[in-house]
């Protein structure tokens, strides 16, 4: 069909209520169709490459399971910083200055 800004137009087969329901979350979110499809369709292909990585994760830890040593291994790596609370309550104040919350 015809381009348009590095787009593809094609056609898309949508049963009624499909389309009424597309129809009616285009205006709600003050998109036109087009848009709210793409960006479904995004969202869509997005969540289904994160369930691909977390099945690869998943396989992964079930042919090298993690052994009872490993979190300990990891304890002091994962463990904040004694001045931590200071760090964080000089950011916060910083942030609310900046941003003129008080």
């Amino acid at each position: 069909m015809g381009k348009s800004l590095g787009m593809e137009t094609i056609q898309v087969v949508l049963d009624r209520k499909l389309l009424q329901a597309t129809e009616r979350a285009a205006r709600r979110t003050k998109q036109n169709r087009s848009a709210l499809i793409r960006d479904a369709l995004r969202a869509y292909l997005n969540a289904a490459e994160r369930r691909e990585l977390d099945e690869k994760d998943r396989a992964g830890y079930a042919k090298h399971p993690q052994s009872s040593a490993e979190p300990e291994l990891w304890e002091a790596e994962a463990s904040w910083p004694a001045e931590w609370p200071e760090v964080m309550y000089a950011f916060t104040i910083a942030h609310r200055q900046t941003n003129g919350d008080r």
